[in-house]
């Protein structure tokens, strides 16, 4: 009963995870060598939803890819989630091409995206990212030496928080970590003003773009105005350590 219950709690973290690594832990199951075996058969399966997705309207962010848009980190192809609709790949290509040609040299990176296939399967710890047509984008960061091409406060580029006023009182349940016992370890960084606000002007003038996510304080300290750029909510998770933005 132990084992089956731990096979059960394996093949559910390694779905919500990755979508596809359940299917590769239960494939890899009767097999001796069952590590590499599921080795493999993730390895085959990621693979394979490169060339199947499209077929469903998704397609892979490459993490391979050099030039002003960048998947942030490996972990996201890893986990298979870096897949976008074709009109939203469209979206995060033509914006990062907009800030290099206002700001030379500019990398725009990518956080969490969506998964390959099913829509309204959760890629959690995220509300709403089950279509393909949501995706994360880290801040642009500075140092006292300038912008820091393709850097993030975080290895993840998730969870350093930028503070702030808010009107957001304690409650529960809720999405609003505040991660403080990591704060003091993420770099020293700060956000990058110009290229940030260009950024957020360029997506909300994009008639394609339907809703940009951003913590109030951040909004004011950019000198934003558009209504598209949006509140969360306060049992959401914080949006002034990234940007989400949706079709």
């Amino acid at each position: 009963m132990v084992k089956i219950v731990l096979r059960l709690a394996v093949f559910g973290f390694l779905t919500l995870l990755t979508q596809i690594g359940g299917l590769a832990y239960l494939l890899a199951l009767p097999v001796k060598r069952r590590l590499l075996a599921f080795t493999l058969l993730y390895l085959g399966l990621t693979v394979a939803a490169t060339w199947i997705a499209p077929l469903t309207g998704r397609i892979a962010l490459s993490c391979w890819q050099e030039g002003p848009l960048q998947v942030q980190s490996w972990f996201y192809c890893a986990t298979n989630r870096n897949y976008v609709s074709t009109e939203l790949a469209e979206v995060l290509r033509d914006t990062a091409q907009t800030v290099d040609r206002a700001y030379p040299g500019t990398e725009t990176l990518v956080l969490d995206a969506g998964f390959p296939f099913l829509t309204g399967f959760p890629l959690l710890p995220h509300l709403s990212h089950d279509d393909g047509e949501k995706a994360d984008l880290a801040f642009y960061y500075k140092d006292e030496g300038g912008y820091l091409a393709g850097q993030t406060r975080s290895p993840v580029g998730y969870f350093a928080f930028e503070d702030g006023p808010t009107d957001c009182p304690k409650a529960w349940p809720t999405l609003r970590w505040d991660v403080r016992p990591l704060q003091p370890y993420w770099a020293n960084y700060t956000i990058e003003p110009e290229r940030t606000r260009h950024l957020l002007t360029t997506l909300a003038d994009d008639s394609r773009v339907g809703k940009i996510l951003l913590e109030p304080h951040l909004k004011s300290a950019l000198a934003l105005t558009s209504e598209k750029i949006r509140f969360q909510g306060c049992r959401a998770a914080r949006h002034d350590d990234h940007i989400h933005l949706q079709l």
